[in-house]
């Protein structure tokens, strides 16, 4: 990126702008954030909310026209990579409420700052005063197999119909018939990425090739074979315990932060295989199997598990740079199984596998499961 993403929010945050909307607050507003709302509306606070590590989250306090009062979550981010996020997670959360309305805060509107320098984007959505405690696993896995279940893609392909992000991250989703072909594409637009961003690494890239010549082919290619086929589900992408509350009011489970497509359902929890997250814990993957079982063939679904959490493992990496890198080792172990198993290198061909004095750790602030 041309000016890092936080930079540009700590400018909207910390430097006065000509034009502002003031209101009472420590939270810098638009005049274009009032027109989102019906004419005759007042704000009537905006206040800091929250944590997140790209964006600038706010919940206002506003006055309707007809004198009701309600709450809404403001998030804002920078540059066109700050368009890309709203832009995305407003979609997102738009087809996500089409399907479950009582899975995700309603989404109300995104757009622009009037008042550039840099150039501020925005999303707004319904205030759900939530804990972030653990979500009990079977109201979550019944919601989201529910989700995916009901779910039908408007093209009957896989994709979306605009770009969403992963984090601060793009993914490409462009609409493909085939599950395999869409897999493919997907993890070589992280892959790519992550080398831009983190540097060559010439025995990763080995394996990467191999994964794509023999291991996407092989294994997703195997849920498209001898009859079988892949229904595209909607999924939310980025499914971890920080994108995830429990309403203090209804004890009922939501959803948010999303950077959604359609794909094949068990593309979800391949991130609940990523061991830096609290939804690690088996309890969550053994619920949702309850009530969505493995696809055919079921005896490769964990593999087919593995081979999902290493598109999460590279795009962590990219979103985090250096301190992502224990996780891009994490991938090259992955990748390293499932080619021993389904289509191991000639000998003397394949790289060196990692030594521990090799091996690099998440920090506290990446580790999620040490918070």
């Amino acid at each position: 990126m041309d000016l890092e993403m936080s930079d540009a929010v700590d400018s909207l945050l910390n430097h006065a702008r000509p034009g502002a909307l003031f209101v009472a607050g420590d939270f810098p507003l638009d005049d274009n954030v009032l027109v989102a709302f019906p004419e005759g509306t007042k704000i009537l606070s905006a206040n800091r909310f929250g944590t997140s590590a790209w964006t600038a989250t706010a919940r206002l306090n506003v006055e309707l026209p007809d004198g009701t009062r309600a709450r809404y979550f403001l998030k804002c981010a920078a540059d066109n990579d700050g368009r890309l996020v709203t832009e995305g997670e407003f979609n997102s959360m738009s087809e996500h409420y089409k399907f479950m309305p009582n899975f995700v805060p309603k989404p109300h509107s995104w757009g622009k700052y009037r008042v550039g320098n840099p150039d501020t984007y925005f999303f707004l959505a319904e205030f759900v005063d939530m804990s972030d405690r653990m979500p009990e696993p079977n109201q979550l896995c019944s919601k989201l197999a529910n989700l995916h279940r009901n779910s039908v893609s408007p093209t009957g392909k896989f994709g979306f119909h605009i770009t969403t992000c992963q984090g601060k991250t793009t993914q490409s989703v462009g609409w493909e018939s085939t599950w395999t072909t869409f897999f493919a594409k997907l993890l070589q637009h992280v892959i790519d990425l992550d080398f831009k961003t983190n540097g060559y690494w010439e025995e990763l890239d080995k394996l990467e090739k191999r994964i794509f010549s023999h291991i996407i082919p092989r294994l997703v290619g195997n849920l498209e074979r001898d009859g079988r086929s892949v229904k595209p589900y909607l999924i939310h992408a980025d499914l971890w315990e920080g994108n995830i509350g429990t309403s203090y009011t209804t004890g009922d489970i939501y959803i948010y932060d999303s950077g959604a497509f359609y794909a094949h359902n068990e593309m979800e929890t391949g991130m609940w295989r990523c061991h830096y997250n609290k939804i690690h814990d088996k309890v969550y993957t053994r619920t949702y199997l309850q009530q969505y079982g493995p696809s055919e063939p079921r005896e490769e679904w964990d593999d087919r598990n593995r081979m999902y959490c290493i598109y999460y493992n590279i795009i962590y990496s990219v979103n985090h740079m250096s301190q992502g890198k224990a996780v891009r080792q994490t991938a090259y172990d992955d990748m390293f199984y499932l080619i021993d198993k389904y289509s191991p290198l000639p000998e003397g061909e394949a790289p060196p596998r990692l030594i521990e004095s090799e091996r690099d750790s998440l920090s506290a602030e990446r580790d999620h499961t040490m918070i």
